[in-house]
């Protein structure tokens, strides 16, 4: 078993429970942890036996374009087109970043992390 992640990506998109988050947009950041069977990658040297990182963050990218009321949802359909994608994927972890959220207050970023394995 062996580990993909990609860290620190970043997005400019249209999500949150509010309108108006939805018509101005935000800056985001996506991380993306995946546990799998790299053996037959490591042993053959072939990129069709591992987790390709370049599809990996076309997945998230995908995601991240469709507009979602909640963070929480963008995570699961990030996951559930991972496993879809990579057979040998048992574990995945996403966790999103919405800097400076509207809650009132001064806050930094909010983030939500989902994990699910097969």
């Amino acid at each position: 078993m062996g580990l993909v992640s990609l860290r620190g990506l970043e997005f400019f998109a249209y999500h949150g429970y509010y309108d108006e988050e939805q018509k101005v947009g935000n800056k985001y950041s996506v991380d993306v942890t995946v546990r799998a069977d790299l053996k037959k990658a490591a042993v053959q040297d072939t990129l069709s036996q591992t987790v390709n990182y370049e599809s990996l963050y076309n997945i998230v990218k995908d995601h991240m374009q469709v507009r979602s009321r909640l963070l929480e949802h963008i995570g699961y359909e990030v996951i559930q087109s991972v496993f879809d994608e990579f057979q040998q994927v048992q574990w995945v972890e996403v966790s999103i970043v919405k800097y400076n959220p509207p809650i009132g207050g001064v806050c930094k970023e909010a983030r939500v992390t989902l994990t699910q394995e097969r």
